[in-house]
């Protein structure tokens, strides 16, 4: 890792630690496009073209049939299906405090507001497919959708014949009964404009790759298209440590953020130069026994730990950054849960690993990244919701509004609007 002293940088080198790169380039882009325009003249035949071409796709179905849902979870063993249970109990508890309640009430006599929370009806759930199987991807998108109330979830991922048993078996508890074997971005396209045999979405969800994540970003500004959660960027994850953390927690914790692939980003930020040091031991000799370590160590190569004066420094370069995930390996951690201001996920104290939220804790493991944690939250069950308002006059009530409501149209030259309650009180 990279070393920086957080007091010796300019400002203009801070903000070059803070940006990201970027996720798609022209040729990225222009390949995209013709997808994604493709597809939507030519619907699944072309998603179809364009799975065998880049997913070298053979199956003599499309869809994911019954019988393979069966043999999925016959092919599993009780250890994995028994950890994908657990996973889905403590992500269904979680979520399910989320459903947003309806209200209503009086703002002044005669008139009432309210608001109603209705789920979306059609919507996709993306699974990447690319360097590992990601049965807990399934899971963070599949149970809040199913609390939600979603009339139709469907689900696409890539395949060359047969999708990943855990996936399935995940997919089964979460009640998914359409799920196809097409990804990349001719999967974002078939979602978001459909086609002559499959009826389009309403919204997207899930992460992938560039190119996903470019095809998801053309159809939200399509008015053909349809609307999608966000802009999913490589992961990322800030350590906050301090003397106190134990170094190969520290560096466990790193390379398990690391190992996602190339394009990610660690960082560790402590005012101990000694844990520095150790984390560093602590890396080289945990990566000799990781399976994906050519990912891990191309990572932790491009990342950067940072030495500052104290942990208000520490939070001060945190919070500009807006991490999708926040350890804090500090002494005492929670009393400094006030300071969090953007960050996707918290996980707090030394016993918290982030991987505990990538699968099994209960929180969503779909998070901003790109720094979109200044504005953004993960997914949650009101993603897949939307709040409808209602108000309901009567006459006293207009009465009342009238004078309030007549004088801001007249203000906003916008006549119609005063009349539409001067006939009212004729």
């Amino acid at each position: 890792m990279k070393k920086y002293y957080f007091t010796k940088l300019s400002d203009k080198k801070k903000k070059e630690l803070i940006k990201r790169k970027a996720i798609s380039s022209d040729s990225v882009k222009k390949t995209v496009e013709k997808i994604c325009s493709d597809v939507k003249r030519n619907g699944l035949k072309s998603a179809i073209k364009y799975a065998n071409k880049f997913d070298g796709f053979s199956s003599d179905n499309v869809y994911v049939t019954e019988k393979e849902f069966s043999e999925a979870e016959k092919l599993l063993s009780s250890e994995i299906k028994s950890a994908v249970k657990s996973a889905y109990k403590n992500i269904y508890k979680f979520h399910a405090k989320q459903y947003p309640k309806d209200y209503f009430i009086e703002t002044i006599n005669g008139v009432k507001c309210g608001r109603k929370f209705l789920p979306i009806e059609n919507v996709g759930v993306y699974i990447p497919a690319g360097t590992a199987p990601l049965p807990s991807t399934m899971l963070m998108l599949g149970v809040p959708s199913q609390i939600a109330g979603c009339k139709r979830i469907v689900v696409f991922s890539p395949a060359k014949d047969k999708i990943n048993p855990a996936i399935l078996y995940a997919a089964k508890l979460c009640g998914i009964k359409e799920f196809i074997k097409i990804g990349g971005a001719q999967g974002i396209s078939l979602l978001a404009y459909g086609s002559d045999n499959f009826k389009k979405v309403d919204k997207i969800f899930g992460p992938g790759n560039q190119f996903v994540t470019t095809a998801k970003s053309v159809v939200s500004i399509d008015p053909d298209g349809c609307a999608i959660d966000m802009i999913a960027g490589p992961s990322e994850l800030l350590v906050i440590a301090d003397n106190f953390a134990n170094p190969d927690f520290v560096a466990a914790d790193l390379l398990s953020q690391a190992e996602h692939g190339k394009d990610s980003m660690v960082i560790l930020l402590t005012a101990s130069e000694d844990l520095i040091r150790k984390v560093g031991d602590s890396l080289n000799q945990q990566l000799k026994n990781l399976p994906r370590k050519v990912f891990a160590k191309a990572t932790i190569e491009s990342s950067f730990c940072m030495l500052v004066d104290d942990v208000n420094d520490a939070f001060n370069f945190s919070n500009t950054f807006a991490p999708e995930h926040l350890i804090l390996n500090l002494k005492n951690a929670k009393k400094y849960l006030n300071k969090v201001v953007n960050a996707g996920s918290v996980f707090i104290g030394e016993y918290t690993p982030e991987s505990a939220g990538d699968y099994a804790s209960g929180t969503n493991h779909s998070l901003p990244t790109f720094g979109f944690a200044r504005s953004s939250s993960g997914v949650g069950v009101e993603m897949f919701m939307k709040g409808v308002t209602f108000q309901s006059i009567n006459k006293k009530g207009i009465k009342s509004l009238s004078k309030t409501i007549i004088t801001l149209a007249e203000t906003e030259s916008l006549q119609a609007h005063a009349e539409a309650v001067k006939v009212r009180l004729k």
